[in-house]
């Protein structure tokens, strides 16, 4: 199934997408991508939904990624006596460490890491950012603080610290348990919740040791702050848009939306736009015209990937959601605009080999107007260099390990196929070809580009474009 549309879409299943039939559906409306939360899934479940995505895999016969996303540490207060108290502006109210049943004048912070590290002037933001309370003083085990903004707290709800460094690691005992089970599984892609710097993602990849690549979810102001380091640190990015929303002023999230994009595609690394994309299709089977033009505005922009979380996980119109947003990556990918924007964020390329492949790929394409560029990869690099280029030719990866391909599949413009290697070059070109043809992309008396690296099958190698015409011979072997 070849794809109209180069950025793709990652759907979160779900109860509403919890059975084979739903998973071929949302595939076939659009969904590239499908995403696992282990918030909501015991690790013993994980088996049975992986097992589930690859036979709709074998049925549609195209790679489809996995994407695990961990859950990472809840910080939550403590329980109260009557279940919850109401706190009005002004009120000093105090966190402590004793496992005593909360009342409007205290409750338990059954977090003594968030105790250590809290300083006076540091904001906490109780349920989503709904209360907030002003640290004034620190004493050991306790923090007094004054209520900002009231309402009413109840049993353990969520605690965010926007100014706060926390000395603990994002990925939980039960985050190492559910990345295990993942690895053991097999999928392709592992998202990190809670990521403050780069240390944070060297667990995961010591646990994974290349079985899968690594995600980071940046929804943390601190993760902002030591940016650089976390791009070069992981495989990919996820704009976390509804956890920076509740720790940073929301008007602030759109800019770093466009930051984090572009620096991703400078950096070559795939970028996923998530949280709130289609909100309101949780229960009408029609987006509002503001969340269709924020679906836009992630695809103008060029983002890799763009993300349903409860629309497909739990909303009454699973399909429709997915259907909507391949529509509007569609005809934003058909305006003149669209092009125009992609091309201006170019970045030059870097100085290795790879990337001048790539740039003269994209050259070339460009220069003699054709439709794909084939590449044979191995790890997928070189297939993620020519995105990177954001080429008007679909990058057509050609790849002898499944891995590999369902990897690309989040990619931005990659249309993976599964296939042995290539053994000279003139099988290179030939297959190229053939399959350039059997997935759409060419007909007879077409050009294509073949990028690859000699000697085949050697990781990084990318040393070689060829121009390669599609013949009737072509034709007949695909």
């Amino acid at each position: 199934m070849k794809r109209m549309r180069r950025t793709k879409i990652v759907a979160t299943l779900g109860p509403a997408s919890d059975t084979p039939e739903m998973v071929r559906r949302l595939h076939e409306a659009g969904a590239d991508t499908f995403r696992i939360n282990m918030s909501h899934l015991p690790r013993e479940g994980l088996r049975d939904k992986v097992a589930m995505l690859r036979a709709v895999e074998d049925q549609v016969r195209r790679p489809i990624p996995i994407l695990v996303d961990l859950q990472g540490p809840k910080l939550r207060v403590g329980a109260f006596q009557d279940g919850g108290a109401m706190l009005a502006n002004g009120d000093a109210f105090t966190l402590d460490s004793s496992d005593l049943p909360g009342d409007g004048a205290r409750v338990q912070m059954p977090h003594p890491e968030i105790l250590a590290a809290l300083e006076p002037g540091h904001t906490l933001l109780i349920d989503d950012g709904k209360m907030r309370l002003r640290v004034k003083d620190v004493s050991r085990g306790k923090a007094l603080t004054e209520v900002e903004v009231g309402g009413r707290i109840s049993n353990r709800k969520g605690v965010s610290l926007p100014d706060t460094l926390l000395p603990i690691t994002a990925m939980t005992e039960k985050d190492r348990s559910d990345l295990e089970a993942a690895l053991d599984v097999g999928v392709e892609w592992i998202a990190l919740s809670f990521v403050q710097r780069a240390d944070d993602l060297a667990d995961v990849r010591k646990v994974a040791r290349g079985r899968a690549l690594v995600l980071a979810k940046i929804e943390k102001p601190q993760a902002i702050v030591h940016i650089d380091d976390i791009m070069e640190a992981s495989d990919a990015i996820m704009v976390a848009r509804g956890d920076l929303g509740v720790e940073m002023p929301l008007e602030q999230v759109p800019g770093l939306q466009k930051r984090l994009t572009r620096l991703a595609r400078r950096q070559g690394k795939p970028v996923i736009v998530a949280t709130q994309m289609l909100e309101s299709m949780i229960t009408s089977p029609v987006p509002t015209r503001a969340e269709v033009s924020d679906v836009a505005t992630a695809v103008f922009e060029g983002a890799d990937a763009v993300m349903l979380s409860a629309e497909s996980a739990s909303g009454q119109f699973p399909v429709e959601s997915v259907a909507t947003m391949s529509r509007i990556a569609e005809e934003v990918e058909r305006d003149a605009l669209y092009r125009t924007i992609l091309t201006a964020q170019r970045n030059e390329p870097e100085a290795t080999g790879s990337d001048a492949i790539a740039a003269g790929a994209h050259q070339i394409a460009d220069t003699l107007g054709l439709k794909a560029i084939a590449a044979w990869t191995f790890s997928g690099s070189t297939a993620m260099r020519l995105a990177r280029e954001r080429p008007n030719a679909t990058v057509l990866a050609l790849t002898p390990n499944r891995e590999t391909a369902r990897r690309l599949g989040l990619v931005w413009g990659v249309h993976p196929i599964a296939t042995r290697d290539a053994f000279d070059i003139d099988d290179m070109s030939a297959r190229a070809a053939k399959f350039a043809i059997r997935e759409g992309l060419a007909k007879v008396h077409d050009r294509i580009i073949v990028v690859a690296g000699m000697p085949f099958g050697t990781p990084g190698a990318t040393n070689l474009v060829r121009i390669a015409f599609v013949t009737q011979e072509h034709a007949a072997m695909a």
